[in-house]
């Protein structure tokens, strides 16, 4: 049974609000990945005060952006890394005006010895991790996971399509990563798997270094059987508190809502918060994955059913627009907004 979550109980609620919101990012803004979720945050918005009220600039530009437009809501999203990053500028400017001033740390945890960089700027920060959130040494800090996008990763179910991968997976080689996949390696030994990302090659047969772009995920989910979940390890800033990640991330919600049938190593049992076993089984070990590769590698109609399940799901509760008006409940109750 898929739990209560905070983020979804905003889900469906009409806002009701009126202004304009001026969405601002720095860091790592050129990253394709973070560039994705920025495009993604902004869809959300538009579905909330309509995409003429919404604005995205670089961080570099957000403070003139702010005495030009004079947005309502001032909301940063992504890194407060590297050290040039700096919102102080940003924030006071809105202050000038009465803007609202939120940051979505979508980094989380793995900065999270840095969020002194944002923890007194911020009207509210919500951070992207469950467990990580309640590592900021302040008031007004909430959890907001990521989501998915119907624009950029959506795809239709079709229970015929040839499948050509037994298993699949796209991401980068971190330590952890592969030292999961090593331990799967006698079980995956006989099947036609694609292991793409940089620094998969060393491994063999079936793996690669490859980079694959995000939009072509999609048909890469469409001819795999299991799309292998695995979370990773690498940590910018995260040497005081050496938090464990909780929350998946946004591949797990982009991948449900692409169709795919998705088996989930879990480190946490928060994957239920969001997903029930009969839409995504999870695995911890060998024989766990073994189970699984028996249960559902040769059926398809089992695979596509739970597919299935948890697209609806994903399209219920988890895309950006859910995750905006949960945002907006939090603003309303802190009494930031009417």
């Amino acid at each position: 049974m898929v739990e209560s979550t905070e983020a979804n109980a905003g889900a469906g609620t009409d806002t009701g609000l009126t202004g304009r919101v001026l969405v601002c990012s720095g860091g790592r803004y050129e990253s394709q990945a973070n560039a994705q979720i920025r495009e993604s945050i902004m869809d959300g918005w538009a579905d909330c005060f309509g995409e003429d009220n919404v604005t995205a600039v670089h961080i570099s530009a957000a403070a003139s952006s702010i005495r030009i437009l004079k947005p309502t809501i001032v909301f940063a999203i992504g890194s407060y890394l590297p050290e040039s990053t700096y919102f102080g500028e940003v924030c006071r400017e809105a202050k000038k005006i009465g803007a609202v001033t939120v940051f979505w740390a979508t980094e989380d945890p793995y900065e999270q010895d840095a969020n002194y960089r944002i923890a007194d700027d911020f009207d509210v920060i919500f951070s992207c991790d469950r467990w990580g959130h309640n590592f900021y040494q302040r008031e007004r800090v909430f959890h907001l996971p990521l989501a998915a996008s119907p624009k950029l990763h959506y795809g239709e179910i079709e229970a015929n399509s040839q499948k050509t991968i037994d298993v699949l997976f796209c991401g980068v080689a971190f330590t952890n990563r592969k030292d999961i996949v090593r331990n799967l390696l006698p079980a995956l030994r006989d099947l036609n798997i694609k292991i793409v990302g940089p620094g998969w090659g060393e491994l063999g047969i079936g793996f690669s270094d490859a980079r694959i772009e995000k939009s072509q995920l999609v048909e890469l989910y469409r001819r795999s059987k299991l799309v292998l979940n695995l979370g990773r390890s690498l940590s910018f800033e995260n040497k005081r508190f050496i938090i464990a990640p909780s929350t998946p991330g946004p591949r797990t919600f982009e991948a449900a809502l692409a169709g795919a049938f998705q088996v989930f190593h879990e480190d946490t049992h928060e994957i239920r918060r969001y997903y029930s076993a009969d839409e995504i089984p999870v695995f911890s070990n060998r024989v766990d994955f073994e189970r699984l590769i028996a249960t559902y590698l040769d059926n398809n109609d089992l695979r596509v059913a739970m597919a299935r399940k948890a697209q609806a799901r994903t399209q219920a509760e988890h895309l950006y627009k859910h995750r905006i008006q949960y945002a907006l409940r939090v603003l309303k109750d802190e009494g930031l907004i009417g």
